[in-house]
């Protein structure tokens, strides 16, 4: 395979990718040489604060960003407009220091003006403590007392963990496998749906106590507490188990909420992708998806699409995400995509330029919205030239297909970048697959 073919020269290169992305996204980010990961999101709100004025809230969460407990305070921050610093805490290999510093060792975790507070519950009461700016709770004594409750007592009835039995197939306490015997898995299942949609049905007449499409008539902690593990189980359902929450008559309250929650300018900074809670529940947790759906992606109707942002914004923040971090994620797809396998030192540069140019080729897409063509197909030929020149090509499309396949179910939603972003991401791989061959 040649160094660089003729239609990666005439692309762009990387600081001219990464110059019109940025001057077109709205999306603050940081970059992290020689650290996993290489980027991180940051506050919305950093910019309120002089060069020398340091945030006064510090949080502690996953590399990642997977954790739930950890996307309520990330949430409520947004909502609350705090400026706030993020200390990336890796869950396979906790640092002893913080190991040493908070009790349970979990995360999420956050200095607030230097106090130390951990459980995302509590953390979430320290903040509407401190920061009075934009409350999350309500002000008549009596529905702020609900809240409380409502809070302290968070799914008493059980509804996020019969949500994930019925996820699994199995209660959390059985350890006996009934998958080998049909009927059993499946009156199982019944009868686990049957508990989860009973929960449910509890939560659509909670939703219904106050008007107005929230918990408590208005957006409030309560909210965030349940966001979550619903919009993960709205995820899910349908990939592993057929079920929608989705457009579901049984819970008209349920739906509204879902679609007030999207639209939510703070959520959309916050909130995973549906193929990334996929790959978690799938690659972590072992969950079989149904009907052999190996996008493990849903397609959400509308009105739960993506909202928010301007839409080209999505485009150019993935984009400058993908310019700001091509190497480290060049030197990802040689090493656990596979082809290293089949890689020598001699061909390495080669592999290295056509991935290369197949990136540049993804963000200049990004940039410019359309999806040109990959290559004229050659025609037979009966030369020897000829036949190398089609032999190249083939080989250059090959290592593009696993490259950019690899991509696609590699991003990570919000580490590597919004949902918007990461969803703009991936229709643009999908479409240059396609152009591919």
């Amino acid at each position: 395979m040649k160094t660089e073919t003729s239609q990666q020269k005439s692309l762009p290169n990387w600081e001219e990718l990464l110059q019109v992305a940025q001057q077109n996204t709205t999306a603050k980010w940081i970059s992290r040489p020689g650290q996993t990961p290489a980027t991180a999101t940051i506050s919305s709100y950093l910019h309120r604060l002089s060069p020398e004025e340091k945030p006064s809230v510090l949080l502690y969460r996953d590399t990642h960003a997977w954790c739930p407990f950890c996307e309520r305070v990330w949430f409520a921050l947004e909502e609350k407009q705090i400026p706030f610093e993020t200390e990336l805490i890796d869950l396979s290999n906790k640092p002893q220091w913080y190991k040493d510093m908070v009790p349970t060792a979990l995360v999420p975790a956050a200095k607030i003006e230097g106090e130390l507070v951990y459980e995302s519950k509590d953390i979430l009461l320290a903040l509407e403590k401190k920061f009075d700016r934009f409350p999350l709770l309500p002000i008549a004594s009596q529905e702020k007392s609900v809240a409380l409750d409502m809070i302290e007592n968070f799914d008493a009835n059980g509804l996020v963990r019969s949500g994930y039995e019925f996820l699994r197939g199995k209660p959390f306490n059985s350890e006996q496998s009934t998958e080998t015997i049909p009927e059993q898995m499946a009156a199982q299942l019944l009868n686990l749906q049957t508990t989860f949609e009973t929960k449910l049905d509890q939560l659509e007449v909670t939703l219904g106590q106050y008007p107005g499409v929230y918990f408590m008539g208005e957006f409030s902690l309560v909210d965030i507490m349940y966001t979550p593990a619903i919009r993960r189980f709205a995820a899910n359902l349908p990939v592993f188990r057929g079920y929608s929450l989705y457009n579901n008559d049984r819970f008209p309250r349920l739906n509204q909420w879902l679609t007030a929650i999207n639209k939510r300018s703070a959520y959309q900074r916050v909130k995973p992708s549906p193929r990334t809670n996929n790959l978690i529940m799938h690659k972590l947790f072992g969950v079989q998806p149904i009907h052999n759906n190996k996008s493990l992606s849903v397609t959400q109707p509308q009105p739960h699409a993506e909202a928010g942002s301007d839409k080209q914004d999505y485009f150019m923040e993935a984009a400058a995400r993908l310019s700001s971090n091509y190497q480290t994620v060049i030197a990802d797809i040689i090493k656990n995509s596979g082809i290293k396998k089949w890689v020598s030192q001699e061909t390495l540069p080669s592999i290295e330029s056509a991935i290369d140019g197949h990136l540049r080729r993804l963000v200049h897409c990004l940039i410019e919205g359309s999806i040109p063509l990959f290559s004229d197909k050659p025609v037979d030929s009966k030369t020897d030239q000829q036949n190398e020149g089609k032999e190249e090509l083939a080989a250059d499309a090959a290592v593009g297909a696993i490259a950019l396949a690899f991509l696609r179910n590699r991003v990570c939603v919000p580490r590597d970048m919004s949902a918007g972003a990461a969803v703009a991401l991936e229709t643009t791989i999908d479409a240059m697959l396609s152009s591919i061959y």
